[in-house]
């Protein structure tokens, strides 16, 4: 069987489509989302956003999200 070759681009959108048709829109996601790597420099990044925070303050702002009662989701 000889087909014509598609463009990556094209084969991509139809990829898509058929995954959303077959497992839905979140489980699609979360399946390319472990073929995709992130972006930034993460330990840069840190050391910027904590660099005025002591270990207990980390501590003690984790224990107070831990506290927080779940977001509702908008509807």
């Amino acid at each position: 069987m000889i087909t014509d070759t598609l463009p990556l681009a094209e084969i991509t959108k139809e990829a898509l489509r058929v995954l959303y048709r077959e497992i839905g829109v979140v489980n699609t996601i979360r399946f390319v989302n472990q073929f995709t790597t992130g972006y930034g420099d993460y330990t840069a990044e840190r050391k910027i956003l904590f660099s005025n925070m002591t270990l207990d303050d980390l501590l003690t702002e984790m224990s107070r999200s831990k506290q927080k009662p779940p977001r509702k989701k908008p509807e």
